[in-house]
């Protein structure tokens, strides 16, 4: 199959280098994101299939396709929606005065002009998604899907101009494909030679119902920006979503729900028992008496559970109907009798435990259910473990995230020649990719920490010298790094010189 899109390949001396300095291994690279391995055999047979990787859990999911469209109709739930909302508000903040996400580049081991056209094609990246307008829409698929795709377009006869348009691929009809070359050493130990990835599309799909023959495309790995949630399943083989905890309860919470509306409506009312007299009649005349009765008086209501309405429909029986009991003549004559209705129709605890359930599989605050309860504008020791342990997921899940700013930014900075491949391969740890916050909130935080820190000098200040060293101090207590001491030293050193002040400070002269 021919490959479509554009190869950042070396030099043939330096390819030929680093093949022979390659360490060699039985086992194939696993990057974590769910790549289904074809295994090929010395002579080119293929022994596994591209898009077999299929996996039972709880016998209703059966392949990846599948997944993705039960967290898509998962998201659609209003609580679920809700909650959704919450995560992806936290990790994207869209201040007016600030980028939603700027590139620090501070770490990074460049010269200063290298740093500048860094910065530059950065933002030209942003603009090229349109990140500022479509920030909440696109980290929306990413969470939903649990991976992404963009394709980078690049124009193949001017590849130096970089990449010149981003479009997002949509994950039912994209997949990364990893293809693991071996051969038999001397002992007769398979070891891996050469592996091969690349990603294949289709536009009908990969499902069972998929495209027809011819219809898959084969796409360069360069071509394709892919990130996935860093989540596997047991079998390690196919990538889960975030909401994948969620989907049991989520679809629990809906039946609750369904199943209380129907015993709402069948318990609520009061229902009739009718005793009809038919005399002398026959068997045949009775029940005809009867069903004629029956049809020229009663009511029937029937719920449907996917539009929520209530419909009157005469043709069906159903838990709202009266009892119609037949009585023969010497009886008590035509009688009718009436049963309560519900006497707990106001008990909603298992639906609020399903409400709760469903927050804490998606890692949300629980209190953030309750519409009565406020932002605490307190201190930060009234910030409840909860909120902890939801902001630091939301760091989590920018830093995963940022790796489609990572990708893109790589393939625009070799194909314009800012810094080749190599080199940013090792300087790509070291960038860092801040999302904006909430600015109001975190000054609240920032103020806390530094009012905590001069509360705590003050009571030490007398044992300055004596017990604690000035570099403990600055170190330990003001949280100083050895920079901020040099640039703080400095700053007090010149304010004193301009202000002709030279007398010391309370605490050791400093």
């Amino acid at each position: 199959m021919e490959l479509f899109g554009y190869e950042i390949t070396r030099k043939k001396d330096e390819l030929r280098n680093t093949e022979t300095d390659k360490a060699v291994s039985f086992v194939p690279p696993v990057d974590d994101d769910g790549t289904p391995v074809i295994q090929t055999q010395p002579g080119g047979f293929i022994t596994g299939g591209a898009y077999g990787s299929y996996v039972d859990m709880e016998g209703g999911i059966k392949n990846e396709v599948e997944l993705i469209r039960r967290y898509r109709e998962v998201s659609l739930i209003p609580e679920c929606d809700s909650a959704i909302e919450d995560i992806i508000n936290e990790c994207i903040t869209s201040d007016s005065s600030d980028r939603i996400v700027s590139l620090d580049l501070r770490d990074v081991k460049l010269s200063d002009s290298i740093k500048t056209k860094v910065q530059d094609e950065f933002a030209y990246i942003l603009s090229l998604m349109k990140f500022n307008q479509n920030s909440h829409e696109i980290f929306r698929k990413w969470y939903v899907d649990g991976r992404i795709y963009l394709h980078k377009v690049v124009n193949s006869k001017r590849e130096k101009a970089g990449i010149v348009d981003l479009r997002i691929i949509d994950p039912l009809k994209m997949k990364k494909i990893r293809n693991v070359e071996k051969e038999k050493d001397a002992k007769g130990v398979d070891k891996i030679k050469k592996v091969e990835e690349y990603f294949v599309f289709n536009e009908k799909g990969f499902d069972k119902s998929g495209g027809q023959d011819g219809a898959t495309l084969k796409i360069a790995p360069e071509a394709v920006t892919f990130t996935t949630s860093g989540l596997l399943d047991y079998t390690r083989n196919v990538v889960i979503g975030y909401l994948h905890k969620a989907l049991k309860t989520a679809n629990q919470l809906s039946m609750m729900e369904d199943a209380l509306v129907i015993y709402r409506i069948s318990r609520a009312p009061e229902r009739r028992i009718f005793y009809i007299d038919v005399g002398n009649l026959p068997k045949a005349k009775a029940e005809q008496y009867l069903a004629d009765v029956m049809n020229k008086y009663r009511n029937k209501l029937v719920y449907n559970a996917d539009t929520g309405e209530i419909k009157d429909d005469r043709k069906h029986m159903s838990m709202m109907e009266d009892f119609w009991l037949p009585r023969r003549e010497g009886g008590r004559g035509t009688e009718i009798s009436t049963l309560p209705g519900g006497q707990n129709l106001s008990e909603i605890e298992d639906i609020e435990y399903f409400k709760k359930k469903l927050y804490q599989s998606l890692n949300v605050p629980r209190s953030r259910l309750e519409a009565d309860n406020g932002f605490n504008m307190g201190r930060s020791s009234e910030i409840s473990r909860d909120e902890l342990k939801f902001n630091k997921f939301t760091n989590r899940l920018q830093k995963k995230f940022a790796r489609v700013f990572v990708d893109i930014l790589r393939t625009q900075l070799v194909l314009k020649d800012i810094i080749p491949a190599e080199e940013f391969d090792k300087v790509k740890d070291f960038m860092q990719f801040d999302f904006a916050t909430d600015n109001h909130f975190t000054e609240l935080k920032d103020s806390e920490i530094v009012r905590e820190r001069l509360d705590t000098l003050s009571q030490a200040s007398e044992y300055v010298g004596k017990y604690y060293s000035h570099e403990y101090i600055r170190k330990y207590i003001l949280r100083q790094t050895e920079d901020e001491i040099a640039i703080l030293d400095q700053q007090i050193k010149d304010e004193k010189a301009a202000g002709g002040d030279e007398d010391d400070d309370d605490f050791g002269g400093f």
